[in-house]
């Protein structure tokens, strides 16, 4: 799978990231900095959703510090659906009955581990569509436009 990963900041947790996506097969493109440098978060945030929107990647994964900044602004742009995720239960969540397309993390809260169990839980569930979760994604695609 095509995935768009960006962050303000490359903080460790962005590469341990990286790692297990590289390792699960996925084509990674980065949306960021270099190494000791920074990017403002809704410019990468807009990146990253554009890319997913465009087509260039199937999904994204976007950290900033709380991780409310590049959900903020992800969701901004029509199409996206990015959910700030705290733990692999809201992950599952989020993908179960939102169809979420932009994963969006914490790079504070995110320890290694909790970032592999929620990227399990993230890429191990898939929407599953039903007459009240398509109703609301129906609702969410009228505010988009």
């Amino acid at each position: 799978m095509k995935i768009a990963l960006g962050a303000d900041e490359r903080l460790p947790v962005i590469e341990t990231i990286w790692k297990y996506l590289v390792e699960h097969h996925h084509q990674v493109t980065w949306f960021g900095p270099a190494a000791n440098q920074s990017t403002p978060w809704p410019q990468v945030a807009r990146h990253v959703a554009e890319a997913v929107t465009n087509g260039e990647a199937q999904e994204g994964i976007l950290l900033c510090w709380t991780g409310t900044g590049v959900s903020i602004a992800a969701n901004k742009v029509p199409g996206i659906r990015a959910a700030l995720c705290t733990d692999a239960e809201t992950a599952r969540g989020a993908r179960l009955w939102n169809n979420a397309n932009v994963l969006c993390l914490s790079m504070r809260l995110t320890t290694d581990a909790l970032a592999k169990e929620i990227l399990e839980a993230w890429f191990g569930t898939s929407y599953q569509p039903n007459p009240s979760d398509d109703a609301c994604l129906q609702m969410i695609q009228e505010l988009d436009q």
